[in-house]
Formats: C-alpha cells, sequence, structure tokens
C-alpha cells in the first residue's frame, strides 16, 4: 500500500490478533519441540492453515472452535496452488479472523514463507513470522548427529534436493569440498544423482552418509552407510517421505545413539 512501510522484526501480530496472520514453524514433527511462541499462535487461532508435515498432535493444541484448513502439497495428489494459498490467507484475515499459517519446520527454510510474507505485505495484512526448529538440525539431533564438528566440519550447507536433481547451476565442485557437512531436503527421489555429482566432483564415495526417516518422531529411522551406496540404501530400506539425507563425516557419529533407533 502506498506510504506503507513493512518491517518483518516488528512485533506487528500477537496471537490471537484478528485480521492478521502469523506465519508459523512447527518444527520438524515432535510436538514438544514447538517454540513457546508458536504454541501461543496456534492456542489462539480462528483458523489454521497447514501443511501436510504437520502432525495432528500439533494441531491438537488449537482452540475446539479453530477451523482447520489442509493445504499440504502431496507428490501425485490433490494440491492446493500457491496462488491458492495466498490468496486464502488473504481472504480469511479481512473476515477479521486470527490466521494462523503453519508450516513444518521453519517457514523460511525451503517452506515458501517468504512468499506468502510478501503476498500479504503487498495485500496491506498485518503478519508475523514466527521461526520454527528446521527439519536439519532437528532431525541431526535426534540421531545424535552434530552438523558442525571441531575435528570434522568447519561449515554446514542446506540443499533443495529438487534442485540436485537438476543442472541448475549448484557449485558442485564446491559442494564436494570434504570439510562441510551437506543436509539435503526432499532428496530420496534425487539420492542418485546427487551423489554420482558429488563423487565426479571429487568427494570420496567412501564419506558416511545418514538417511533420516520420519525424524523426531516415534517412527523415526537412521539408516547409516556411505555415499557411494546412497542411491542402494534408499531402495533397500524402502524409505518413505519425509526423510533427510546428511553427508559427511559427521553423520558416523550417529553411532553413539542407541542401536535401536538406528538401521544400516
Amino acid at each position: 500500500m502506498d506510504g506503507m512501510q513493512f518491517d518483518a522484526t516488528r512485533r506487528t501480530v500477537t496471537p490471537g490478533e484478528r485480521g492478521a496472520v502469523a506465519i508459523v514453524g512447527a518444527g520438524p514433527g515432535d510436538p514438544e519441540l514447538l517454540t513457546l511462541r508458536a504454541l501461543a499462535f496456534v492456542q489462539r487461532a480462528d483458523v489454521i492453515v497447514y501443511d501436510r508435515l504437520v502432525g495432528s498432535a500439533i494441531l491438537d493444541f488449537a482452540p475446539d472452535n479453530c477451523r482447520r484448513i489442509d493445504a499440504g502439497k502431496r507428490k501425485g495428489g490433490a494440491v492446493m496452488t500457491q496462488t491458492a494459498i495466498n490468496a486464502l490467507l488473504v481472504r480469511q484475515a479481512r473476515l477479521g479472523r486470527a490466521v494462523v499459517r503453519l508450516k513444518g519446520g521453519d517457514p523460511f527454510i525451503f517452506g515458501r514463507g517468504s512468499e506468502e510474507l510478501d503476498y500479504l505485505k503487498r495485500a496491506g495484512i498485518a503478519t508475523r513470522v514466527v521461526p520454527g526448529i528446521t527439519a536439519a538440525t532437528g532431525c541431526a539431533a535426534a540421531s545424535g548427529i552434530p552438523l558442525t564438528h571441531r575435528d570434522h566440519a568447519a561449515a554446514v550447507t542446506f540443499i533443495s534436493g529438487h534442485a540436485a536433481g537438476t543442472n541448475d547451476g549448484l557449485d558442485w565442485a564446491g559442494l564436494a569440498h570434504g570439510d562441510q557437512t551437506l543436509v539435503f531436503y526432499m532428496a530420496l527421489s534425487t539420492a542418485g544423482p546427487t551423489a554420482r555429482r558429488l563423487i565426479a566432483k571429487g568427494r570420496d564415495p567412501a564419506t558416511p552418509v545418514a538417511i533420516v526417516e520420519n525424524g523426531t518422531l516415534p517412527t523415526q529411522r537412521t539408516i547409516l552407510g556411505t555415499l557411494g551406496e546412497l542411491e542402494y540404501l534408499v531402495h533397500a530400506n524402502a524409505v518413505s517421505a519425509p526423510a533427510l539425507v546428511i553427508i559427511g563425516t559427521v553423520a558416523a557419529l550417529a553411532s553413539a545413539m542407541p542401536r535401536e533407533a538406528i538401521a544400516v
């Protein structure tokens, strides 16, 4: 709107404020990993527009009269387009409701939260962003894997698995540098190409990898192996989404966790 200034760091929205939207990170799955601020928004919402990876245990924190709208995107299934989600958020806010856009992990890590924030800002809707624990940190911690380590990794990089399946300009030579941890989101279908590209650029095929399925949930599995085996590990263990792929010597440290939590 003309003359309107927007500051995403300012507390423009409080829990339960009507005519406003809170874009809230729900964390990696375990409801106990919600932040206190995220919980406050969920508990005072009139409407929750949630993603597929937000579990029922988290939605159960909402009031009984809260309207819950499934906006999850499913591969090969019915999809609410991003355009439709954007319009829905604006419409519900203009009806004077306290709206929570609930997204798995952190809304600004591969979650399109920035696109929604921009759309709401341009529509003149009061908006607040509540960060969440992203899948990389949540799943790694639940598997006993430190993403950085003085002896193993001086850096960590988060990468979209969708991007890894294309020749989209990713710096594969830089990613193949050994003194870092790579975390691939949404990477099951591109596990093979990802491993082959890294190896072709110099990453040792014996580099440890961990695949974390259903991270932080009671059904979590942590599957260990090497980069050269990555595609085989995905198929041999029938890994299904949601799953995260961690590549780097830190992945071998998952062996410190109880054996019942780990498949090899």
